[in-house]
């Protein structure tokens, strides 16, 4: 009869062992590394050292060695005694010796619960001799790192609303040349009427808060200037007058004062007389030029009014078209204007969405409600309304990310990503083809998406591809997977720190129960934190009952007794 070893566990064989030659090989034993066996990155790697005692093969034998993990095979390897030529590792008779074999293969589910077995046949040089009955080795397989939190921390943009908008509203009092006194018909001009209008709506409008009233006097670019210096300010003067006198008429008795009003005198106004000349059409563009050449070059006043005047017809459409429009007095009314309150914005997003801006949406969303679905139903109008802005589409997308609709989330991020690629909706967008189990694409836009929260993120990734050490560098913060990166790290001290400054949830109590198993605590000890878990999320149960962490103690009464 023959003894196979593995892992310290004496296993029994049969008579079949060696169906035909009983002494080709005798005694040998298997030491598995890791055992149980483990996933990571998606990979099982399968370490088997066969130890061969001194006379343990025969110099013309070979074993054909076929391990399994549960029904997949993992490959077929050869050990052979010292005449034996081909694949495989030659033992000498005498010595004996050892022959590894390492092979990484694609975890699958079938493995989690399953065993490494032996198989493999017996052959003297290439003549059949025998079989090696399946023999379990090791128990398979751990896949702790797939208990990693594949949601990433999602971004949200932020609103530009403001309100209170600094504004004016004007009216302009023309003059006569070299005049200034405020002619009748000026105060019946449709400007001035309005003017007087909106003041009166502004008196009961609670938006609205003037802040000052201002009068600039102007000059048209003939004559001296000196004296259109002076003919500026004095029609601020007369302006201000006949302001007075109408607010009194029209009891608006708060602009009724003289010292309600700021006046300034701007002289001669060739600013605007070039632009008034630039928009007429009666005077060729010739002659405009020549306007404006004579008016630059020209510094004595009388002069320069004679060459204009000689300029005619052109002079004459000067006189009537341009310069009755910059002899004037510009009332320049200053005021804020106030935007919705908290609670208008609040009662429209409900009674009146599509009033209200996208800033004002953002807004309203952001900082106006707690409730989840409330957000994202005020996003959501926010993106229907304004399809081309793509802060809706992302506060949409990661406020639906918030409540589990990671589906129409994924669609909002996608709009976003393609209205406009950013760090935030590269990284959001990274964030639902994670959880697609689109990896390789997530990994590319998060290099382009270096945020306050990539580090996290790219901890997701590093667990997911078996890179613990660069995981617990990237993820600084507590959390769930902080603690998942030390567990695989084997720091178990170091687990259980930060974990026990977290609020514990189902999910981080099962880490608990795995960080006892692998401290060597009781098993009454790991059960009580299973069964924490399990309080919180009963589906956990069935998930430990298999779960290769705890095949210590899987034969203890607690455990057995716990998965009932």
């Amino acid at each position: 009869m023959n003894l196979t070893r593995f892992n310290g566990t004496l296993l029994i064989g049969t008579a079949a062992l060696l169906v035909a030659s009983c002494d080709l090989v005798k005694d040998i034993t298997y030491t598995v590394n890791p055992n149980p066996l483990e996933m990571h990155g998606d990979s099982v790697k399968v370490s088997i050292t066969v130890n061969v005692p001194e006379k343990g093969i025969q110099k013309t034998a070979k074993a054909e060695i076929t391990p399994k993990i549960g029904s997949t095979a993992i490959g077929t390897w050869y050990v052979n005694g010292s005449k034996v030529t081909g694949n495989g590792t030659n033992i000498d008779f005498k010595t004996g010796g050892t022959a590894t074999f390492e092979e990484t293969i694609a975890y699958d589910p079938s493995m989690e619960a399953a065993d490494l077995i032996i198989t493999g046949k017996l052959y003297k040089q290439t003549k059949e001799k025998g079989v090696l009955p399946e023999t379990k080795i090791a128990d398979a397989t751990i896949i702790t790192p797939y208990l990693v939190d594949k949601t990433f921390k999602v971004l949200t943009e932020q609103d530009a609303l403001v309100r209170q908008f600094d504004k004016t509203t004007t009216a302009t009092i023309n003059f006569e040349k070299g005049k200034s006194d405020v002619r009748a018909n000026e105060i019946k001009d449709a400007d001035i009427l309005s003017l007087l209008a909106w003041l009166q709506a502004a008196q009961t409008n609670p938006k609205i808060k003037i802040t000052g009233i201002e009068i600039n006097g102007y000059a048209s670019p003939d004559g001296e200037v000196a004296k259109n210096d002076n003919l500026s300010s004095d029609r601020t003067i007369a302006a201000r007058k006949t302001l007075t006198d109408l607010m009194k008429k029209s009891k608006l008795t708060a602009y009724a004062d003289t010292s309600a009003y700021t006046l300034a005198k701007f002289g001669e106004d060739f600013a605007g007389f070039k632009s008034q000349l630039a928009a007429t059409t009666t005077i060729p563009e010739a002659d405009k030029n020549l306007f404006i050449r004579i008016l630059e070059m020209t510094k004595d006043a009388e002069q320069r009014e004679k060459d204009m005047i000689a300029l005619g017809k052109a002079y004459t459409e000067l006189e009537r078209d341009v310069f009755p429009m910059i002899r004037r007095a510009v009332v320049v009314v200053k005021y804020t204007e106030y935007g919705l309150t908290d609670d208008e914005l609040r009662a429209a997003s409900v009674q009146n969405p599509n009033s209200l801006s996208v800033e004002e949406l953002l807004f309203t969303a952001a900082k106006l409600t707690t409730d989840a679905n409330e957000k994202a139903r005020i996003y959501g109008i926010a993106a229907a309304n304004y399809p081309a802005d793509v802060r809706a589409h992302t506060n949409l997308g990661a406020t639906l990310f918030e409540l589990g609709n990671t589906k129409d989330a994924s669609s909002a991020f996608k709009k976003a990503n393609e209205l406009k690629s950013t760090p935030t909706t590269n990284n959001n967008l990274a964030a639902s083809l994670i959880l697609e189990n689109k990896t390789p694409a997530a990994k590319k836009l998060l290099v382009n998406a270096k945020t306050d929260v990539y580090g996290y993120n790219q901890g997701i990734i590093d667990i997911m591809e078996g890179k613990y050490s660069t995981a617990d560098k990237n993820i600084s913060q507590k959390s769930y997977n902080k603690v998942l990166a030390l567990l695989l790290l084997n720091q178990l001290d170091a687990a259980r720190k930060v974990s026990a400054s977290l609020t514990e949830t189902a999910e981080l109590a099962y880490l608990n129960a795995i960080i006892e198993a692998r401290s060597g605590a009781s098993a009454d000890a790991v059960v009580a934190k299973l069964k924490t878990a399990t309080t919180k999320n009963t589906n956990l149960k069935e998930k430990a009952s298999k779960d290769r962490e705890f095949i210590k103690i899987m034969n203890d009464a607690s455990f057995i007794d716990f998965i009932k």
